[in-house]
C-alpha cells in the first residue's frame, strides 16, 4: 500500500489496446501520485506452473495490458504529461519467452521456449540463471503511454509519438518522462512492468514479472511536444558494469541487418564458452545485452555493437 499516493489503480482495471473513447477509471488532478498494479505482459496466462506448451497457446488479444485510462483534468491537445517515475514493489517472479513469429532473429529461432524467474524482490539480488548465471535486475515499466487522436482501437505493440509499448530499459525509478497529448484528458495508461531487460529487447521479451508502478502525474502547459523525451537521475548501466562487457558487432549497409548480426554473434559466443543451447542464450542476451549504434557516418557501411555483461556469469 503506497500511503502517499492520491489514486490506485488495481490490477483489474486494465485494458488492450489504445482507443480514446474508453472510459477513464479515475479523472485525477495534475500533481497526484498514482499506484499502478499491473500484471505481467502475458495478463497472467504465464505463471510459476507454466510450460513451454503454454507458450505454444498464448492468446494474442490479451497481451501487454495496460492500466487505466487516466483522465487527467486540464490536459488538451499540445500539452505534455510529466511523469516522475517514483518507485517500484516487484513480485518476485517474472518470465521470458522465444514465442514464434517474434522477436529480431524469429526466422532463426521457430520454436517456443520459456524461462521461469524466481527473485529476492526485498533484496532485489541478482535473478539466476542456470547453474551459474546472474542477471542484475532494474525494474521498470515498459509501456507508459496516452491516447491517440486517431479514433478505434489501435494495437498496443508498437510505441507511438504518443509512448506506448517503448520498452526503455532506462525509465526506471528516478526517471522523468515527457509525453505528448493528443485527446482531452490524455488519457494516460502504464503496464508491462519488467525486472530486467536489455537495450532492444531482442527476443522480444525480457523478465516479464507482475509489480507496482507508483509514479505523479503533472501537466505541462502548451509543450508542443512532439515526440517522448526523459531525463535520467544518474548513471544508467552501473547495475551491469562492474566487470565489463563482451562485444559482438555488426558491420554493413543496413541497421536492422547489423543489429542481426551482432546478436547472432553474440549467440554464437555465450554457446560456444558457456555451453548454452542457442535459444536460453538468445532469451538470455534479452535480458541483460545492449545494442548500441556505434558508428553511422562512415557511408556506406554502419556498425552496430552488442555488449553483454561479463558479470553475468563471473
Amino acid at each position: 500500500m503506497c500511503n502517499a499516493c492520491s489514486y490506485t489503480i488495481h490490477n483489474h482495471q486494465h485494458h488492450f489496446g489504445w482507443d480514446n473513447s474508453f472510459v477513464p477509471v479515475e479523472t485525477v488532478a495534475p500533481g497526484s501520485t498514482i499506484e499502478f498494479h499491473c500484471v505481467d505482459s502475458s495478463a497472467g496466462q504465464l505463471t510459476s506452473d507454466s510450460t513451454v506448451k503454454d507458450v505454444e497457446t498464448l492468446d494474442f488479444g490479451k497481451i501487454n495490458p495496460v492500466n487505466g485510462p487516466i483522465f487527467v483534468e486540464g490536459a488538451e491537445p499540445g500539452d505534455a504529461l510529466k511523469i516522475t517515475i517514483d518507485s517500484f514493489k516487484p513480485s518476485g517472479f517474472g518470465w521470458t519467452a522465444n514465442i514464434p513469429g517474434f522477436g529480431l532473429l524469429a526466422d532463426q529461432f521457430t520454436d517456443p521456449a520459456l524461462t521461469l524467474w524466481k527473485y529476492d524482490a526485498n533484496t532485489m539480488e541478482p535473478a539466476l540463471f542456470g547453474k551459474h548465471g546472474r542477471v542484475p535486475l532494474k525494474p521498470f515499466a515498459g509501456t507508459i503511454g496516452n491516447a491517440l487522436a486517431e479514433p478505434g482501437l489501435h494495437s498496443i505493440v508498437p510505441p507511438r509519438n504518443v509512448g506506448g509499448n517503448m520498452d526503455i530499459r532506462d525509465l526506471s525509478s528516478g526517471a522523468t518522462l515527457y509525453l505528448p497529448v493528443e485527446v482531452a484528458g490524455a488519457m494516460l495508461s502504464v503496464g508491462d512492468t519488467h525486472a530486467a531487460q536489455g537495450d532492444g529487447e531482442v527476443c522480444g521479451t525480457a523478465i516479464e514479472s507482475p509489480m507496482d508502478a507508483v509514479m505523479t502525474i503533472d501537466l505541462v502547459k502548451d509543450a508542443e511536444l512532439k515526440m517522448p523525451r526523459f531525463t535520467t537521475p544518474g548513471p544508467v548501466t552501473r547495475h551491469l558494469d562492474a566487470k565489463g562487457y563482451e562485444v559482438t558487432t555488426g558491420v554493413g549497409p543496413d541497421l536492422m541487418s547489423g543489429a542481426r548480426d551482432a546478436v547472432s554473434g553474440m549467440v554464437d559466443l555465450l554457446c560456444k564458452t558457456q555451453g548454452l543451447s542457442a535459444v536460453d542464450a538468445y532469451m538470455l542476451v534479452s535480458t541483460c545485452g545492449d545494442l548500441r549504434i556505434s558508428e553511422i557516418v562512415d557511408m556506406p557501411n554502419w556498425i552496430v555493437s552488442f555488449y553483454f555483461p561479463r558479470c553475468v556469469f563471473e
